[in-house]
């Protein structure tokens, strides 16, 4: 497939997952409150929360419309093995929210097995691909590649380090989005612009499918969105965000841009470190450094509308992103 034929192809792709998700949103949400699958608010949240128990939840299943939809447009080695680290992330995060559910609790999988299960998702992805290498032109190894702002500099590491570094995107890039995903439309919007930049790797080192399926989940969230906006009519849930997740770091994983992740998804990392670092700090002091982790109900609890720390979450990773491809393109 030349150029302009994939770009119309992509742009194609765009329109009909983005049509069709924003008119399957609505019966979506018609069958998840028929079958009573509701979001308890987290009990630690900031008591503003306590009025989204009883939204519907497990909305990520729209995403599935975009994996299906690249798929089809694009069934190639990149493509498969993205939809298939999305879905299987996403079955995580099913579990993980039908437990919740079930419990009437914001409490599903414990950390550990939940932990576990996307280590190995992405072990068996890491492994597929090294069997079946993709079709684009990043060699197996790749960790980094720039274009013409620092020299078209590629940095290629021995297979272990490939693998670690891999496999710790992957599990790192699921469980900050799963953070993320606390405000309405917080980790929808926030996920758009590192697909952006994804998308264009994928499309310009020939990694089709990396593109594909970018630009349909990107159509996906924006049809999300009309309806994960606040006030939410749905939340993604666990099914979603662990979806989300996999496919972000597995398409950094296929285009050889693993060291890139951290800045694109830096508004992710920075939610997954304020936990960590919370964590850590009041275990040594019995002390807060933040209000409340992650960082967003720190915002929050400041003062700030919801809406408010969306619109700033979005922003910043739309201006992190732009970085990155300037770096990349």
């Amino acid at each position: 497939m030349d150029a302009h034929a994939s770009l119309l192809a992509l742009g194609l792709t765009f329109v009909v997952v983005l049509a069709m998700t924003t008119a399957a949103g609505a019966p979506v949400i018609r069958a998840l409150k028929g079958i009573s699958f509701r979001q308890t608010a987290y009990e630690d949240a900031p008591q503003s929360h306590a009025k989204k128990s009883g939204t519907p939840t497990m909305g990520g299943l729209l995403f599935l419309i975009a994996l299906a939809s690249a798929v089809v447009a694009d069934p190639g080695r990149e493509t498969l093995a993205l939809s298939g680290i999305g879905v299987l992330c996403g079955l995580v995060g099913f579990v993980d929210d039908y437990t919740s559910i079930r419990r009437g609790r914001n409490r599903g999988l414990r950390a550990r097995p939940k932990f576990l299960a996307t280590g190995g998702v992405a072990a068996l992805f890491l492994i597929a691909i090294t069997f079946w290498a993709p079709s684009g032109a990043t060699p197996l190894g790749t960790i980094f590649s720039s274009g013409d702002l620092l020299g078209s500099a590629r940095i290629v590491a021995p297979y272990a380090i490939w693998f670690a570094l891999s496999l710790l995107a992957i599990l790192a890039t699921t469980h900050a989005v799963n953070l993320t995903d606390g405000l309405d439309g917080l980790a929808g919007g926030t996920m758009i612009p590192p697909l952006a930049v994804v998308a264009w790797i994928g499309w310009h080192s020939g990694a089709l499918g990396v593109a594909f399926v970018a630009v349909a989940t990107m159509a996906a969230l924006l049809g999300f969105l009309v309806y994960n906006r606040h006030p939410a009519r749905v939340f993604m849930g666990d099914t979603g965000a662990l979806l989300l997740g996999g496919v972000l770091a597995g398409s950094v994983v296929l285009t050889g841009t693993q060291l890139l992740l951290p800045l694109i998804g830096g508004v992710f990392a920075a939610e997954a470190l304020s936990v960590i670092i919370q964590v850590l700090y009041y275990k040594r002091t019995q002390k807060r450094i933040f209000r409340m982790s992650p960082l967003h109900h720190h915002f929050e609890l400041g003062g700030w509308p919801e809406t408010k720390v969306t619109a700033r979450f979005w922003t910043a990773s739309a201006l992190l992103s732009l970085v990155g491809f300037a770096i990349v393109r």
